[in-house]
C-alpha cells in the first residue's frame, strides 16, 4: 500500500527521467521497423508467392547434436528475441535500481495497474472460451502483454502535450507488464524441464555476471551469453528467459570515474540490434497471416480470437482503470492535480497495443497445426491496431484539453527540449 498522502503521479526521479527520455528517443524507430516487418509479412503471406513465405520459415538450420536444429522461424522466435529480452532485462534493472521502480510508494501504482491490466484480459479470454463451443483456454496469456515499443511510440506522437508524469506512468506500467509477461512465459511455457541443462545455464549466467564486471574480459561475454542461451534452450525453459536474466546481471549504477552505468551503455549498444534486426525479423516470420475474406470470417468466429481481441481492446483499459480506482478509494493516495481520469483512460487504451510479446505467447500457446493459430494472430493484429487508433484519438483529445487549460507542467516542455537536443 502507498504511504499516506502519496500522489499517484509524481515527478520523475533524475534516473527515472533519464531512462524515460532515452526510451522516448529510441522506441519510435523500433516501432516503425516492427511495423514494416509486420506489413511485409502480411503482404508476402497474401501474395501469389505465399508458398515461398511458408517454406522459408520451415527451413531447418543448426546442429542436431546440440538440439539446435531449428527452423528459421524458431531461430527468430527463440534466438533473435533473446536479444530483445536482453535489452528488456537491462531496462528493468535500471528502473529497479535507478528509476521509478526503486521507490515503493511510486512503484506500487504501475505494478497494481499492470496486474489489473493482465488479470482482466485473461479473465475475459477465459470467459469467452469457456462459454463458446470450440473454445480453447490455452491462449489465456496472449492478451495480457503490452508492446512497449508501439505503446511509447503512440504516446510520444499523440500524447506529447500530456503531463510528463502520466506519460512516465505508461512507460513504467509497460516495463512492469514486460516483467510479469516474462514470469508467465517462464512459469507456464516450460517444456520438460531438464535440471542438468538448467544448472549449466545457471553456471554460464553466473560466469557472465562475473565477467561483465571486469573491464579486461569483454571478449568473454558473447560466448558466455550464447552458451547460457543454448543451455537454457536445452533445459526446456524458453530460451528468451536467458536474455532477461543476463540483462539483470549487468550493473545499473555508474561506478567511480564513470559517467554512465554499464547497463545504460549496453542498452545503447544493443538496442539498435534489437529494434533494427531482432524484433522486425521476428515480426516478419510471426505476423504473416491470411487476410482473405474466408480467413477473416473464420477469425471473427473463432472464440480464441474473440477472447484475444476483447482482452486487448476492452480488458486492458478496464483492468488498469479499475486497479487504479481501487487504489485511490482504498488508500489515501490521490491523483496529481493536473491528471484527470479521462487522461488515465486514454493511456490505458494505448496499453492494449500488445504486439511482440503477444505474438510470442501465441506461438507458444498454439502450434502451427492448431486451428486457432492463424485466427489468434489476426486477432492480435486487429486488436493492437484498434487499441492504437482509439488510444491515439483519446490522447490527441486530452492533449487539446490540457492545452486549452494551460496546465501542462513545465517539466513536460523541458523533456521535449531534451528529446530535441543532439
Amino acid at each position: 500500500m502507498s504511504t499516506p498522502g502519496t500522489s499517484l503521479f509524481s515527478r520523475l526521479t533524475p534516473g527515472g527521467r533519464r531512462n524515460f527520455a532515452d526510451d522516448l528517443r529510441a522506441e519510435n524507430t523500433g516501432a516503425i521497423l516492427l511495423l514494416v516487418g509486420a506489413v511485409v509479412a502480411l503482404v508476402w503471406a497474401n501474395s501469389p508467392w505465399k508458398e515461398s513465405y511458408a517454406a522459408l520459415g520451415q527451413v531447418v538450420v543448426g546442429p542436431a547434436v546440440l538440439h539446435l536444429d531449428l527452423t528459421i522461424s524458431q531461430w527468430a522466435t527463440d534466438g533473435l528475441l533473446a536479444i530483445f529480452f536482453f535489452v528488456v532485462g537491462l531496462e528493468l534493472k535500471r528502473e529497479m535500481v535507478d528509476g521509478q521502480l526503486r521507490r515503493p510508494a511510486t512503484a506500487i501504482v504501475p505494478i497494481l495497474a499492470a496486474v489489473g491490466g493482465m488479470v482482466v484480459p485473461a479473465a475475459l479470454y477465459v470467459l469467452v472460451n469457456s462459454l463458446a463451443e470450440g473454445g480453447s483456454l490455452d491462449g489465456w496469456a496472449i492478451p495480457v502483454a503490452t508492446d512497449i515499443a508501439f505503446a511509447v511510440a503512440v504516446l510520444s506522437i499523440f500524447g506529447s502535450r500530456l503531463p510528463t508524469a502520466l506519460r512516465a506512468f505508461l512507460l513504467t506500467l509497460a516495463v512492469v507488464d514486460d516483467l510479469l509477461g516474462i514470469v508467465v512465459i517462464a512459469t507456464f511455457y516450460s517444456d520438460g524441464l531438464d535440471l542438468l541443462w538448467l544448472g549449466a545455464a545457471g553456471v554460464a549466467i553466473v560466469a557472465f555476471g562475473v565477467a561483465v564486471r571486469r573491464p579486461a574480459s569483454p571478449w568473454l561475454l558473447v560466448p558466455l551469453a550464447v552458451a547460457a542461451w543454448g543451455f537454457m534452450h536445452a533445459s526446456g525453459v524458453h530460451a528468451t528467459i536467458a536474455g532477461v536474466i543476463l540483462g539483470f546481471t549487468v550493473p545499473a549504477l555508474a561506478q567511480t570515474g564513470e559517467r554512465t552505468s554499464l547497463a545504460e551503455r549496453y542498452e545503447h549498444l544493443w538496442r539498435p540490434v534489437s529494434a533494427g534486426l531482432a524484433v522486425p525479423v521476428f515480426a516478419l516470420f510471426a505476423a504473416g497471416v491470411s487476410l482473405s475474406p474466408d480467413a477473416l470470417g473464420d477469425a471473427a468466429g473463432d472464440p480464441a480470437a474473440q477472447g484475444v481481441a476483447l482482452g486487448l481492446v476492452v480488458g486492458k483499459p478496464i483492468g488498469i482503470l479499475v486497479a487504479t480506482f481501487l487504489l485511490v478509494k482504498l488508500t489515501r493516495a490521490s491523483l496529481d492535480p493536473v491528471v484527470r481520469w479521462p487522461d488515465l483512460a486514454a493511456v490505458a487504451m494505448v496499453a492494449g497495443v500488445g504486439f511482440t510479446v503477444s505474438l510470442l505467447i501465441a506461438e507458444l500457446s498454439f502450434g502451427a497445426d492448431s486451428p486457432h493459430s492463424e485466427a489468434v494472430k489476426a486477432a492480435i493484429l486487429f486488436g493492437s491496431l484498434t487499441a492504437a487508433l482509439l488510444g491515439a484519438a483519446a490522447l490527441r483529445w486530452r492533449g487539446r484539453v490540457h492545452d486549452r487549460a494551460g496546465d501542462v507542467p513545465a517539466e513536460a516542455l523541458a523533456l521535449e527540449d531534451d528529446d530535441a537536443a543532439p
